[in-house]
């Protein structure tokens, strides 16, 4: 499964949804997911990854892991693993 996948998937688990129903363009309010799913949704992401999100990640003018969007999220977790290695 690809990092994609992976994020898709946890994303979808906090929405309720099948992975199918959540597309790059989908913001977490469109998915209906609240302050409390984004911790539970950062954790899951975090635990999966093996990665540390920053802890201002719901400011995006104060952080570089943008959470306005599913493709954003994707795009903040491939640099985090990518800056792992």
């Amino acid at each position: 499964m690809s990092i994609s996948d992976r994020a898709i998937a946890i994303i979808a688990e906090q929405a309720v949804l099948e992975p199918s129903d959540v597309s790059p363009e989908s913001t977490l309010e469109d998915l209906g997911i609240d302050s409390l799913g984004l911790v539970e949704s950062i954790f899951a992401i975090e635990e999966e990854f093996d990665i540390s999100i920053p802890f201002n990640a719901n400011e995006p003018s104060q952080s570089d892991f943008d959470i306005s969007n599913v493709a954003a999220i994707i795009a903040g977790i491939e640099k985090l693993v990518a800056e792992k290695v």
